[in-house]
C-alpha cells in the first residue's frame, strides 16, 4: 500500500513539474499582453472548466471514444484471428511477415487520400484508417503470444486426446491473453494520435474537428484547452487499459 502511494506522489510530482515547465515557457518566450497570453496554464484551465461547464464538448467527446471503440473491435476482429493463424503455422510466418512488416511501416495517415476518393467522407475512412493503424500490434503481440505458449500445456491437450477447438478455447486463447491486452494497449496510444487528424476529414464532430473549429474562430486558448483534454483523455484510455492488463496478469 505504501509503495502504490509514494508512486501516485511521484506521479503527480511529475505532472506538476510539466505544468511548471509550461508557465515557465510562456512567461519567458512569450509576452504578457501578447498572442502567447492565451496558451498560459491559467487561460487554458479557465477555457478547459468553461467548455466541460457547457456542455457541448461532451458530444464531441462521445463521437470520438465511439470511432476509437469501432477501429479498435475491427482492428481485434481481424487481428486476433490472423494472429493466431500466423503464430501457429512457421510456414505461414514466414510468408506473412514480410509484407506484414512492410504495412506496419506505412503511415495509416498517407492513406487518408486514397481512403477518402473510395469511401468519401464521414465516418467509414475514419474507421478504415483506425482500424489499419491498430491492427499490427494486436496481430503481431498475438502472434508472439501464440510462440511463447509453454509446449508443454499443447502435449497435454494431445496427451488427453482434446479436439482442435478445445486446444483452442482452452489451452491457446487463455495463454494469449496477455499478449492481446499489451497489444490493445499500444492499439490505443496508436489510435489516440491518429485520431484527431482523421477527424479533420470533413466531419462535423469529434475531437479533430473542435480543434479546427477553435482554430477558425481564433479562440486560441479553447484550442490549447482542447489540447490538454486530448492528452487527459488518452491518459484515462491508458490507464484503463493498463489496469485490464495487470488485472489478468495477476490473476
Amino acid at each position: 500500500m505504501r509503495t502504490h502511494v509514494v508512486h501516485a506522489g511521484l506521479g503527480l510530482a511529475g505532472l506538476l513539474g510539466l505544468l511548471l515547465l509550461w508557465w515557465a515557457g510562456v512567461a519567458l518566450f512569450g509576452q504578457a499582453d501578447g498572442l502567447s497570453a492565451r496558451f498560459s496554464p491559467a487561460a487554458t484551465l479557465a477555457s478547459l472548466f468553461e467548455l466541460l461547464g457547457q456542455g457541448d464538448v461532451y458530444g464531441h467527446i462521445w463521437v470520438s471514444l465511439k470511432r476509437i471503440l469501432v477501429g479498435l473491435l475491427l482492428a481485434l476482429l481481424i487481428g486476433v484471428p490472423l494472429g493466431l493463424l500466423v503464430g501457429s503455422y512457421r510456414h505461414l510466418e514466414a510468408a506473412t511477415t514480410p509484407a506484414f512488416q512492410f504495412l506496419r511501416m506505412i503511415s495509416p495517415l498517407s492513406w487518408m487520400p486514397v481512403v477518402v476518393m473510395l469511401m468519401g467522407v464521414g465516418d467509414q475512412p475514419i474507421y478504415f484508417l483506425l482500424a489499419f493503424a491498430a491492427l499490427w500490434p494486436i496481430l503481431l503481440n498475438t502472434a508472439a503470444g501464440v510462440r511463447q505458449l509453454d509446449p508443454r500445456w499443447l502435449q497435454l491437450s494431445r496427451s488427453l486426446s482434446a479436439t482442435r477447438w478445445e486446444t483452442l478455447c482452452k489451452v491457446i486463447v487463455p495463454g494469449v491473453i496477455g499478449h492481446v491486452l499489451t497489444g490493445v494497449r499500444l492499439a490505443i496510444g496508436i489510435l489516440w494520435i491518429v485520431l484527431v487528424p482523421c477527424e479533420m476529414l470533413g466531419v462535423s464532430a469529434g475531437l479533430g474537428y473542435f480543434i479546427l473549429d477553435t482554430r477558425d474562430r481564433l479562440a486560441y486558448s479553447e484550442l490549447m484547452a482542447m489540447v490538454l483534454l486530448i492528452g487527459l483523455l488518452g491518459f484515462v484510455l491508458d490507464a484503463l487499459a493498463r489496469g485490464l492488463h495487470r488485472r489478468w496478469v495477476h490473476g
